[in-house]
């Protein structure tokens, strides 16, 4: 039993985080219809800035994360608008591919300016063991399941009450008729892939506080896309429940079957579940894009 508890406590943590990405996947696609396969890239690059501002300028936890998450807007809007933005009105296939072009670049970034080594993001906090209903976790991983939980709430908050996530939904829809209705494509596809990249900075240094970073780092982002497609693409929040879920399934599967079947767990899963919900737990039965 508590090696049973132990899995499930490690596969919330790291399911958290699958969460946090899967988030941003969602955000991106909630508001202009496409899927950014570079999220995970993004997440490690974050990463590596916060990594470079611990050891270069000061660890000191809150500049730390404030830096990053600066640093991880700023690339986002960098993103959407020297290479997204001029790809508006093209083919969907030709955009996704672009965003795989972007994603080989962050990745080839991060062995030109730092290294192929593997490093540790020491803050001074974050490695503590806390110590909860009978399970062990660390600080770092608590306050991943935290995190995911706030920004949860956050968004929640944020589509239902705000006209930016309103906003978002009719861009998504049919950006031509949003813009005759007043509402600017380019500003809401600049606030999501800001608000994205924010999500995925955070999740990348939760991840480089709980484990190391390296080059390999963008993995994550692979992990996290089935979180995605098991929530429900359109579903931002339950792109999170879906990150959770994967992270359960991923350690129960290595825990019991064996760590070969660990990988391609997630996966197997939303091939299930797709067959019985096409559109995942959450998603609308319905996504038409004109």
């Amino acid at each position: 039993m508590k090696f049973l508890a132990d899995i499930l406590a490690s596969g919330i943590a790291i399911g958290a985080i699958y969460g946090l990405i899967a988030m941003g996947f969602a955000v991106i696609y909630k508001a202009t219809g496409l899927v950014n396969f570079a999220e995970g890239e993004v997440s490690m690059v974050v990463a590596y800035i916060a990594w470079t501002i611990a050891t270069t300028l000061t660890g000191n936890v809150f500049v730390v994360v404030a830096g990053s998450i600066v640093a991880a807007v700023i690339l986002g809007l960098a993103i959407e608008r020297f290479i997204m933005r001029p790809m508006l009105g093209e083919p969907i296939f030709s955009t996704v591919l672009v965003t795989i072009g972007v994603a080989v670049v962050l990745r080839s970034l991060i062995t030109l300016i730092w290294d192929a080594y593997p490093h540790a993001l020491d803050l001074g906090v974050g490695k503590g063991v806390a110590h909860l209903a009978g399970v062990d976790l660390r600080s770092a991983q608590v306050a991943a399941i935290l995190t995911l939980l706030a920004i949860m709430g956050a968004f929640y908050l944020f589509f239902r009450f705000s006209k930016i996530g309103v906003a978002m939904r009719a861009v998504a829809a049919d950006d031509r008729t949003a813009l005759l209705m007043g509402v600017s494509a380019h500003r809401i596809h600049a606030i999501a892939w800001g608000c994205s990249s924010a999500i995925a900075g955070i999740a990348g240094v939760l991840f480089a506080l709980v484990y190391d970073l390296s080059p390999a780092m963008f993995q994550v982002g692979l992990k996290s896309f089935p979180a995605t497609i098991l929530g429900g693409l359109d579903s931002v929040i339950g792109s999170g429940f879906g990150g959770v879920l994967i992270g359960i399934v991923e350690n129960l599967a290595g825990g019991y079957l064996g760590s070969g079947m660990k990988d391609v767990a997630g996966f197997l899963m939303i091939i299930i579940v797709l067959m019985v919900q096409p559109f995942g737990l959450f998603g609308e039965r319905e996504i038409v894009r004109v």
